[in-house]
């Protein structure tokens, strides 16, 4: 991601959280008033995307894409829980079989 895009981003986010209509040219103000050198085209094309798509509703999604499988918590050593540990450990080798495939 160019300094343009985190600019822009960083500007849109601004004008969201004080509830002020996101344009092209407020952001534009808002990045230059930070003195970070952009080029012309970006608070355009941040404004167009904004205009069609809800800002709380982007944030919100970020961490919802599919993720990976959930990594096998290791047993204190120690006192019990050995018995549950090796029930444990087959269940996680079936899983892994079942995505091979």
């Amino acid at each position: 991601m160019s300094v343009s895009e985190v600019a822009c981003t960083y500007a849109a986010l601004i004008l969201w959280d004080d509830g002020i209509p996101v344009t092209g040219e407020k952001i534009s103000t808002l990045v230059k008033a930070a003195n970070v050198p952009i080029e012309a085209y970006w608070p355009g094309l941040f404004a167009r995307l904004l205009e069609k798509r809800n800002i709380e509703d982007l944030l919100l999604s970020v961490g919802s894409g599919g993720g990976g499988a959930a990594a096998p918590i290791a047993a204190a050593p120690g006192g019990g829980g050995g018995a549950a540990a090796a029930e444990a450990a087959p269940a996680v080798e079936e899983k892994k079989a079942s995505l091979l495939f």
